[in-house]
């Protein structure tokens, strides 16, 4: 074979050669080591049980080598009954404190894992519309639930072992030169041999518990990705092709998994081998040692069960240290997402307003989403307040751009945007969001009752105002007419009920709200004549006395607009009212004649 057709066996199973190394595991273990300091005084008990176990995990042995020489030496019943005692003590208070240290380690986990998430999830709510635009819903889901999983895991054991393990290693130590110094010497042997040994395999197990956890989150995107669209994926019979998709990316977790537990998997083997060879020396020398009177036969036992201590700290430490890795690369993705720069804070000295009359004014305002591509170029407007503007224009125009515009989604790249006089920088986002209302043409209903869902417009409001709001929606007839009424607990994104059914709990929603802005993003599209009526006669009652911007695809329902704005590749072409544009006879007259003759 040559050179060229040579492939490395990590690149055979799909994983790379030189996969990217953890980054900032010291400072991402100091970011979890401050979450969980907010436990600082069960962290003291924790510690103190620690240490309690691991002094009587040292005086268990000892005890046992005395009780062996007192057995040899035929004293009293009397006194080996005593010694007996003690042992039995030692070892059941050396218990006791284990569990009361798991017991407080448990409650320091689950409130450390319940701040972060709560931190996370938090954080989530903070980030602009890009940020969610650019991640896969799924990927983010992973790293709030299995990423913080793998720590909580992780916090559960690990602080514990890790302390338990260096402070039994030091303790053990110190008694093994003070019982035979000669036999410490032939115990210490192994640890080089191990130290080197450690050292190779956690060289690579890390990198790859990343990996692993990289590809668990893009797999768990792709389920939830196809899960959400399984009815498109069905209706043009793409199963296999999802499949084939779903086995590549299965295939890259498993061989990640691989890695990581195949390396992880020599420490075991290694150490099992290194115990034995300790123990077989020790046994053998300590032998010779007592037929020449140096040692007790006590000591001898003593010291095989201190070398088996003393070596089993070693194991643990170097599969928490395994454990640790993996946490860390979860930890760091989580962080990662808590690092991400939210939606730009308010400026400072912003304005809460309470009200607004819903005066809108665009001077010439330009916008991209990414540099060298403007999306918005020099848009200038005004409307009036209680005006309604209807935005058309083709696919790709910047209707909804304008519209996330206004929304302070996004910020212009140049120009400004006024709402009753006044710049929207100088007005904090949540007082202007609180004056928004918005029917977009794919409603979005929570998994909760119908009157929850309506009442999501306005918390506050009452049952009879719930009610109240439903009947000018035109929505509490078909509510009634459910056996449960208003009590009807929706699927999500209301599964259980029709797409007009669901565009009028929206109106409902938002007529609860009562803002005196509003946005409707062609709220009629999709739906069969009669629905159609309704919800017209319910976007007319909500659209009196309000500022409304209707992103309109079907022209007939703007007609009575008192501006239409015409858009073409991020510009004002034509602006005016219906009548108007039709005597200009240019795009809107062109769109509007294409419409009237697919009628």
């Amino acid at each position: 074979m040559s050179q060229s057709n040579r492939s490395h066996p990590h690149q055979r199973r799909g994983i790379p050669t030189k996969p990217p190394k953890i980054e900032h595991m010291k400072r991402t273990l100091i970011r979890i080591w401050r979450y969980m300091m907010v436990e600082k005084g069960r962290i003291t008990l924790v510690l103190a049980m620690v240490l309690i176990s691991s002094i009587l995990s040292l005086l268990g042995p000892y005890l046992l080598g005395v009780t062996v020489d007192k057995i040899i030496a035929k004293v009293e019943v009397s006194t080996l009954v005593w010694m007996l005692v003690l042992l039995a003590c030692v070892y059941v208070f050396q218990y006791g404190a284990v569990l009361l240290q798991q017991f407080f380690m448990i409650g320091v986990a689950q409130n450390t894992i319940y701040t972060m998430r709560n931190d996370l999830f938090e954080h989530f709510h903070k980030m602009g519309m890009s940020f969610f635009q650019t991640k896969q819903h799924g990927e983010l889901m992973s790293r709030a639930t299995n990423d913080m999983e793998n720590i909580s895991r992780t916090l559960n054991s690990s602080v514990i072992q890790f302390s338990t393990s260096i402070l039994t290693l030091i303790g053990t130590l110190g008694m093994m030169i003070w019982l035979s110094p000669l036999l410490t010497i032939v115990t210490l042997v192994i640890v080089p041999i191990l130290f080197y040994g450690m050292k190779w395999i956690t060289s690579r197990t890390g990198v790859y518990f990343k990996e692993q956890q990289r590809h668990l989150g893009d797999m768990n995107g792709y389920i939830e990705e196809s899960l959400t669209g399984h009815h498109i994926i069905t209706l043009y019979s793409r199963e296999a092709q999802v499949m084939e998709q779903f086995k590549h990316k299965n295939e890259a977790y498993r061989n990640a998994s691989y890695w990581a537990q195949t390396y992880t998997g020599f420490i075991p083997k290694l150490l099992n081998l290194l115990n034995n060879l300790s123990f077989a020396l020790i046994v053998g020398l300590g032998g010779l040692f007592a037929l020449n009177g140096w040692i007790s036969i006590g000591v001898i036992v003593t010291f095989t069960t201190y070398s088996r201590q003393f070596t089993r700290p070693l194991n643990d430490l170097a599969n928490q240290f395994n454990v640790i890795l993996s946490a860390v690369a979860g930890a760091e993705r989580v962080f990662h997402i808590m690092d991400e720069p939210s939606e730009t804070e308010d400026e400072k000295d912003v304005e809460h307003v309470t009200a607004i009359e819903g005066k809108v004014q665009f001077r010439n305002v330009s916008f991209a989403y990414e540099k060298e591509q403007p999306t918005l170029e020099n848009i200038h407007f005004d409307v009036k307040p209680g005006e309604t503007v209807a935005l058309v224009g083709p696919t790709g125009a910047g209707k909804t751009t304008i519209i996330s515009l206004l929304s302070r989604f996004y910020t212009p790249n140049e120009g400004e945007i006024y709402v009753d006089g006044k710049s929207l920088s100088s007005i904090s986002r949540k007082s202007l969001r609180n004056n928004l209302g918005m029917v977009l043409q794919d409603s979005f209903l929570f998994e909760a009752t119908i009157r929850e869902n309506i009442r999501y417009g306005r918390l506050d409001a009452t049952d009879e105002e719930v009610m109240e709001a439903a009947k000018k929606a035109n929505a509490h007839r078909f509510i009634e007419s459910l056996p449960e009424g208003y009590e009807t607990m929706l699927q999500s994104d209301g599964q259980r009920i029709s797409h007009g059914q669901r565009q009028l709990l929206s109106i409902a929603r938002a007529m609860l709200a009562d803002p005196q802005l509003l946005i409707l993003d062609e709220a009629t599209s999709s739906i069969d004549t009669i629905t159609e009526v309704k919800i017209n006669e319910a976007l007319s009652t909500l659209m009196e006395g309000r500022t409304s911007f209707v992103i309109a695809h079907r022209l007939n329902t703007i007609q009575n607009a008192d501006q239409i704005i015409v858009l073409d590749e991020g510009k004002i072409v034509e602006k005016g009212t219906h009548g108007t544009l039709l005597r200009q006879n240019g795009m809107y007259a062109s769109f509007m004649q294409q419409q009237l003759s697919k009628a």
